[in-house]
């Protein structure tokens, strides 16, 4: 809920000047690519549930002490702890489904978790920008409740999961990167997170730099936001039957051909048919990714195998934007044609990968039967 409004939190209540609130607003990127690697050793050091309600509880204190805090100083320790602690749950809740779900199922529970963070993120915004009418400080305490009740919610209701104490001790992060078809995975979707994340960075400027309003930008995205809570429930099942790396495959495709139609459009209505198209290929990926990564870690590393999959996701984010508005600077016909370019490439390193990770899922299968 605060996370959208940051930016006009730091430039009208703390008046701060564009400039420094994008250097405020880069230590949270720069906690966030640390947070993926910190909560996924946690997850499989001291637990999911453990892991889950800490960072939310750690959330809630952050998200009080920014809204109190008025020195430069104070506000970028905050923004920096922020990006650490509010992004935690992401490899705790993805090892957490792979412990409890069977592997058949994973995709499907994986969309399920995709769906319910959306439809929140459709909620938060809409409730945000009523409650920041009442003030920023009402904006922050919601959003801290909220994150406590959360946590409260997980550790009473969640089993712990968590490997046998001498498992903890084996393996780390530099196993999961030695892990040759995991390394190359993480790499695919840093290179899709570069694409993807351009439709919340160099879409809107391409489309202020054009005449629109950013009204128009709100109304286009809303798009994504309508059909991934309507669409992506009734094709979730359809898509968890599906060959994973195909499928993924062509998600990525739909996502990179959606934005490179970005070039040939320059009215709202036209900016929403592509957001359709682009959305479409984000209800194909969903679930997907971490079903793969699920796959593919050890029992014990999974919240490090997780953490991994979201650093990508971290770079990317802290990336996008640098690549995206240089090559607007360029020219806004080159920046969509050069995102398709490279959506497509991560689409067809998915197909290389695919037969690999086959192989070893049926090496593992074929070895299970053998110990039975």
């Amino acid at each position: 809920m605060v996370e959208p409004f940051i930016g006009i939190y730091l430039t009208q209540a703390r008046g701060m000047s564009l400039a420094a609130a994008g250097l405020v607003m880069t230590t949270f990127g720069a906690g966030s690519l640390l947070s993926q690697p910190v909560a996924g050793w946690l997850t499989d050091r001291f637990g999911r549930r453990v892991t889950l309600t800490g960072g939310m509880t750690a959330t809630a204190v952050t998200f009080v002490a920014l809204g109190y805090t008025t020195s430069l100083a104070g506000i970028v320790v905050a923004m920096l702890v922020l990006g650490v602690v509010v992004d935690a749950y992401r490899p705790a809740s993805q090892a957490l489904v792979a412990d409890l779900v069977s592997p058949d199922d994973r995709p499907r529970a994986y969309g399920l978790l995709f769906w319910a963070i959306n439809l929140g993120f459709a909620v938060a915004m809409v409730s945000g920008g009523w409650l920041v009418r009442s003030g920023f400080t009402v904006l922050f305490w919601v959003d801290a409740i909220t994150s406590l009740v959360f946590g409260v919610l997980v550790w009473r209701a969640i089993p712990e999961r968590r490997p046998a104490r001498e498992e903890r001790q084996e393996g780390g992060f530099a196993a999961v990167f030695r892990d040759r078809p995991m390394a190359v995975f993480v790499l695919i979707s840093f290179g899709y997170a570069l694409v993807y994340l351009q439709a919340y960075t160099t879409l809107p400027l391409a489309m202020t730099g054009g005449g629109l309003t950013p009204g128009a930008y709100g109304v286009a995205m809303a798009v994504n936001g309508v059909l991934i809570v309507l669409v992506q429930p009734l094709t979730n099942s359809w898509v968890s039957r599906r060959d994973p790396f195909r499928t993924l495959a062509g998600g990525f495709v739909l996502v990179a051909v959606g934005l490179g139609l970005t070039a040939l459009v320059s009215t709202t209505a036209g900016y929403a048919l592509t957001v359709g198209v682009w959305t479409v290929g984000e209800i194909f990926t969903a679930g997907i990714p971490g079903a793969i990564v699920a796959s593919l870690a050890p029992a014990h590393l999974r919240g490090r195998y997780s953490g991994a999959y979201g650093l990508a996701w971290s770079a990317g984010g802290l990336l996008a934007p640098l690549l995206g508005t240089r090559l607007l600077a360029v020219s806004p016909s080159v920046v969509w044609p050069v995102t398709c370019g490279l959506g497509l490439l991560a689409a067809a390193g998915l197909l290389v990968l695919g037969p690999a990770v086959r192989r070893r899922a049926a090496a593992a299968e074929q070895a299970a039967h053998s110990e039975s």
